[in-house]
């Protein structure tokens, strides 16, 4: 009988290792099922996180007794109205100062190598290289001062028309969702119910504060840089807005190009811009992030550039993008279960000095 167990056990592990050898011989094909399965539903997930995003501002304009429909189209028409009016404005000007500032950055390097006998020839190329052949790519959406929509394959209009199609119905359907995901979580289980509604106080926290700062972040840079007489006001205030998707480091990023550039021009127009670095970035740091998140999302900013950087590894700017959220999840749920995991000790502690004292 034992003879018979063992090769019953070694059968089973032979089998095991013929499925996982046919799985990796064959993954190819899987990988390419998986890949397929994953571009079908991608627009799905983007057209439900959107959707996530944007919900608190549908209920807050129908507690100002605005029906849901109409919420909607306010939403979704005044997003799309302000894309629309900004690319349209914005984007002949946007692609005049990009090629602006690589100018600028380009000249930086020459005048630097110059002066201090340093050979940077090698970067000077690659930069001009990278340079020329991002405008080539921008200036194929650009005909004429106006974007183009010609160069834009029908594969990218259709995902964004599906993306579209799906954020609205999954606006209008929001409120049916989180309905069937409480009733759900609460008959399994009333600790899953608290813990993902903690999730969801703190994404919705963070997704609302992050818009307004963006907001503000394009409004303010552009206003300041404006004022100083920065030639690239525009194209560096549009920078601000998308470096929060980057912690510290996308601020940080467009600072140093407005200096470069500054530089470039004059040395009051550098010297402006170095001041307007330094005091609003202190603005932003100590009194406009605090002020919109307030007590909420507070994360060590070492916490930050570690999340930042594991992110980057792992995932490259898809996980410096996701760096925040993920990190406010794992944070959250820590605080969430700390309770238990002291628990959890004590009634270690307790076992283990009994059975000291059995013994």
């Amino acid at each position: 009988m034992i003879k018979n167990k063992l090769d019953f056990k070694l059968i089973n592990i032979c089998l095991l290792f013929l499925i996982f050898y046919f799985i990796y011989q064959t993954s190819d094909f899987w990988l390419g099922i998986l890949n397929l399965i994953w571009k079908i539903i991608l627009p799905f997930l983007i057209a439900l996180a959107i959707a996530y995003a944007f919900y608190p501002f549908i209920c807050a304009l129908r507690k100002k007794h605005i029906p849901k429909s109409l919420a909607i189209f306010i939403v979704v028409g005044g997003v799309l109205g302000i894309l629309g009016l900004v690319i349209y404005l914005v984007t002949p000007l946007f692609f005049s100062q990009v090629a602006s500032l690589f100018s600028a950055i380009i000249s930086f390097l020459r005048e630097l190598s110059n002066s201090y006998n340093i050979d940077i020839k090698v970067l000077q190329n690659a930069l001009t290289t990278t340079f020329n052949e991002t405008l080539s790519k921008i200036g194929a959406y650009i005909s004429d001062g106006a974007f183009s929509f010609i160069g834009i394959s029908i594969d990218y209009i259709s995902k964004i028309i599906i993306i579209l199609a799906a954020t609205i119905y999954f606006l209008s359907d929001m409120d049916k969702i989180r309905d069937s995901v409480k009733k759900f979580l609460k008959s399994s289980s009333r600790k899953a119910y608290d813990y993902f509604k903690t999730l969801d106080d703190e994404m919705r926290k963070y997704l609302t504060g992050f818009l307004k700062i963006v907001l503000i972040s394009l409004i303010e840079y552009t206003l300041v840089y404006t004022l100083i007489g920065h030639p690239n006001a525009i194209l560096l205030g549009i920078l601000a807005a998308l470096g929060n998707l980057i912690p510290y480091f996308g601020g940080i990023i467009t600072n140093i190009m407005a200096m470069v550039t500054a530089f470039v021009i004059s040395p009051v127009l550098f010297i402006k811009t170095c001041i307007v670095f330094l005091v609003f970035s202190a603005v932003d740091g100590y009194v406009i992030n605090p002020f919109v998140y307030g007590k909420s999302n507070q994360i060590h900013p070492l916490v930050v550039i570690i999340s930042v950087f594991a992110g980057g590894i792992l995932a490259g700017i898809l996980g410096i993008v996701m760096a925040i959220p993920v990190s406010i999840i794992i944070i959250a749920t820590f605080k969430f279960f700390k309770g238990d995991i002291v628990q959890m000790k004590e009634k270690r502690k307790v076992k283990y000095h009994v059975y000291k004292k059995v013994r």
